[in-house]
């Protein structure tokens, strides 16, 4: 089997059963001028305990489709959000 490529986002969305919205940033560099830009890209994830909640960082491993959005599994929250 492949490397599985594995993303830390921040959960933007959990009201899915079993799954979450996940932000995940990237730091892309300007084609022409140079300037380094964050990009944001949203990724469904499989949450099959329903353990990440709004504002926690995870991290998620690529995997077979689940469904029709959903490409990543939820691996491990790696930071709770303390404000809620």
């Amino acid at each position: 089997m492949g490397k599985q490529r594995e993303v830390v986002g921040v959960v933007v969305r959990d009201k899915i059963d079993k799954g979450v919205l996940v932000a995940v940033e990237r730091r892309v560099r300007h084609g022409l001028y140079g300037k380094i830009q964050r990009r944001t890209t949203k990724f469904m994830a499989h949450d099959e305990d329903n353990c990440a909640k709004v504002g926690d960082w995870i991290a998620m491993v690529e995997s077979r489709p689940l469904s029709h959005r959903k490409r990543f599994v939820v691996t491990r929250v790696v930071k709770r959000d303390e404000t809620g």
